[in-house]
């Protein structure tokens, strides 16, 4: 008996059906049947069906011999089911890489609860990947089973059927089945949650769920999206008919009335002639199931009234959002006046004030954070300022930290009269340049994928990226800081500007020179390392060559139980992909499972680095900053011809790899299966990279540029004593400038 029996109905979908299938069929976990159900397909489904079920024992197809729809084609599969588990998957959806092993871990460590509801992420015909906006309530109920009593926001979920897996037995037991019509999921899913005893979340995603250009049922323009008003007919049967249930009518109430209104306002579900009729109905049902004593949301009371009213009110809606939006650009473009002709009545600089800024306004992080620390101790009579994106970005400062909102009236007043900006990515385009103010960029660590002027003839690495503007911005700069001559001959070529190089280090990495004791030990005490193991980081790279830059080139799970026992494996991901799926698609879930520790969210990214014993990672220029430690580095390079043809890259990270590259997974477990990974030869490749790209760091960096740009001092001598790496000590580079 397997443990998943995934139904697949299938209808006119051939050009998606191999991806499907493929993406089932693929999974590292094989314990599963597919029961595809060929919905009477005019196209050549049929026969990519019987192709996959003579190539796989695993498949099984069931030809209907008329067309009946999309939820009597399920109900034809489930008989021929014989798994644990039920799973509908529509067939213009896939899976994600690893999915129905996520679900298999999660339904044994939960006890095979009645349902599993799990996670998934819309991917659009143009690119784009978008994850359920909802996700969080699958993480606030991710410990054991409940009841939809219990935790009634699971209802707030999507309603459909194949973001969950249901247990057969009790599917059968209920006499679950689906009705005929659009909108089928809808007495299905609301009886099933309702009843079912055990409930289970993965918060993981594992469906992408299509979001097609044409085609879909939801999109196409028909009177067949009255059905909805049967469907919910149906829901509020199977509650008068069981008592214990009654406590739900005031939610369902709800539900549909909502459901039904979001229908009438997509422009593309029903036809313009038909859309008073379909109000009318909705109103009358909505009146007929009210109950008695209940109060109507004020989104809702619109179907109290009439269809012109509620037509007038969408009317009012719209022009309100024009009006606002038109107001928001008016206002921008008076900001943009009012940037270009303030100077003139400018009061004089400020020179004991300094304004920082890092990551886009996401912190007080980075190179600008270190430099910031460095002034506070070095000149304390220079007031520094940050500027963050919101007050979400200013939680957790320390009290004595000041701050500005970025576009705020406090931010045009610092802007205006500070004589010092210091930041790591190029400043909004509307501030102006004053002459006497000090601009000083840190970048964001030692260069190996192209970058500004270098990315011109790299279409796809510069996809929304403007070069041109870019360039214009860092036209203010004053100073450039660099760690090496191979930065400082980046630098210069990519960003043709005037500016001077300064040979200054890495102010975020003086706390690596110096490597304080202790430090990496409270890290891993904060991230839950048992005492005594071996960690090891992973930090990916993004990738130019996949819209949204995530790809997944670790099996993650895997990689952590081959590191074996008296090792953790730490993943920090870059910031980029912090936001999105890529956490999502099991990441979040084997951090819960203790699998594995995601420090993601850790601020500091030096923190992490102390932390850790060895750093595996791809392209990240992580790989620069680690070198300081003088600890193993092993390169996961499976995809670097990809990545290089598609992003650039200023050197061969292979042929001069700070240590073993390993070009496969199984090349990078016997890495660490024979201990190779920290032999003599890493040795050699890792002290030969640390001469070449730590060349500048000494531990003094953030005390140079405060000193010497702030200060307008010489630096002090060090006291003699033996230095870790030499500050300005001779190296070559291959890059030539051009």
């Amino acid at each position: 008996m397997p443990r998943f029996s995934v139904i697949v109905p299938v209808h006119k979908v051939q050009g998606y059906l191999h991806a499907c299938l493929d993406s089932v069929l693929g999974q590292s976990y094989r314990d599963i049947e597919v029961i595809a159900v060929d919905d009477r397909s005019p196209d050549g489904c049929g026969a990519i069906l019987d192709a996959y079920a003579a190539r796989d024992e695993r498949v099984r197809v069931v030809h209907l011999p008329r067309n009946v729809g999309l939820g009597r084609a399920r109900n034809a599969g489930m008989p021929h089911a014989t798994g644990d588990y039920l799973f509908f998957l529509d067939s213009d959806d896939t899976l994600t890489p690893g999915a129905l092993r996520a679900m298999a871990d999660r339904l044994d460590e939960t006890g095979d609860p009645d349902v599993l509801v799990f996670d998934y992420a819309r991917t659009h015909w143009w690119g784009g990947t978008r994850r359920n906006v909802l996700a969080p309530l699958l993480a606030e109920t991710s410990g054991g089973t409940f009841t939809a009593a219990e935790r009634p926001g699971i209802l707030d979920l999507l309603m459909v059927v194949w973001n969950k897996v249901y247990r057969r037995d009790f599917v059968a037991r209920e006499g679950f089945a689906f009705p005929p019509g659009y909108y089928e999921d809808t007495p299905w899913t609301f009886p099933v949650l309702l009843s079912a005893e055990r409930i289970a979340t993965l918060n993981r995603i594992c469906v992408y769920y299509r979001q097609r250009r044409r085609g879909s049922i939801l999109s196409t323009t028909s009177r067949r999206h009255f059905d909805v008003h049967e469907q919910y007919a149906r829901v509020f049967r199977f509650v008068d008919a069981r008592p214990a249930l009654a406590h739900w009518r005031p939610f369902l109430h709800v539900k549909m009335g909502e459901h039904c209104l979001d229908i009438l306002s997509k422009p593309d579900r029903l036809p313009p002639s038909d859309k008073g009729e379909f109000f009318r109905r909705t109103a009358e049902m909505f009146r007929a199931h009210r109950p008695q004593g209940a109060t109507v949301p004020a989104e809702l009371r619109v179907l109290e009234g009439s269809y012109a009213g509620y037509v007038l009110r969408q009317r009012a809606g719209r022009a309100g959002r024009e009006l606002g939006r038109r107001a928001r650009q008016a206002g921008a473009a008076t900001a943009a006046r009012c940037a270009r002709v303030r100077p003139a009545s400018r009061r004089p600089l400020d020179p004991d004030l300094a304004v920082y800024s890092a990551f886009s306004h996401r912190g007080v992080l980075g190179d600008p954070a270190a430099i910031h620390r460095a002034a506070r101790e070095l000149a304390p009579h220079v007031r520094g300022v940050w500027v963050l994106a919101d007050e979400e970005q200013a939680a957790g400062l320390e009290p004595d930290t000041e701050y500005v909102l970025l576009g705020s009236p406090g931010y045009r007043r610092v802007t205006e009269r500070a004589t010092y900006f210091v930041n790591n990515v190029n400043w909004p385009g509307a501030l102006v340049k004053r002459p006497g103010s000090v601009h000083i960029h840190t970048h964001q660590g030692t260069p190996l994928a192209y970058l500004g002027a270098d990315l011109l003839d790299r279409p796809g690495a510069r996809l929304g990226f403007d070069v041109p503007q870019m360039l214009r911005r860092a036209d203010r700069w004053d100073y450039s800081l660099v760690a090496n001559r191979h930065s400082e001959l980046v630098w210069e070529r990519a960003f043709p500007c005037h500016f001077t190089s300064l040979r200054s280090g890495s102010p975020r990495n003086d706390v690596l020179v110096e490597a304080p004791k202790g430090r990496g030990r409270a890290v891993r005490e904060r991230l839950g390392v048992p005492d005594g193991d071996t960690v090891v980081l992973y930090a990916p790279a993004r990738r130019d060559y996949r819209r949204g830059g995530l790809v997944e080139r670790l099996d993650l799970a895997r990689f952590a139980a081959g590191l074996g026992e008296g090792r953790t494996l730490v993943v920090r991901l870059h910031p980029s992909l912090a936001a999105g799926p890529a956490r999502g698609l099991g990441l979040s879930e084997l951090h819960r499972r203790g699998v594995l520790v995601d420090a993601t969210d850790e601020p500091e990214v030096q923190d992490v680095l102390l932390a850790a014993d060895v750093l595996v990672t791809d392209y990240s220029s992580i790989m620069f900053d680690y070198a300081h430690l003088d600890r193993p580095i092993v390169v996961y390079a499976d995809d670097w011809d990809a990545f290089r043809a598609s992003r650039g890259a200023y050197l061969d990270i292979t042929a001069e790899a700070p240590g073993h590259v390993a070009r496969s997974h199984w090349e990078l477990a016997w890495l660490f299966d024979s201990g190779t990974w920290r032999d003599e030869e890493a040795a050699r490749l890792r002290s030969a990279f640390r001469k070449r790209f730590c060349e500048f760091d000494d531990g003094r960096a953030a005390e140079r540029v405060v000193r010497t740009l702030m200060l307008g001092e010489p630096m002090p001598e060090r006291p003699a004593g033996p230095a870790r790496v030499p500050s300005q000590a001779p190296g070559r580079d291959l890059l030539t400038p051009s």
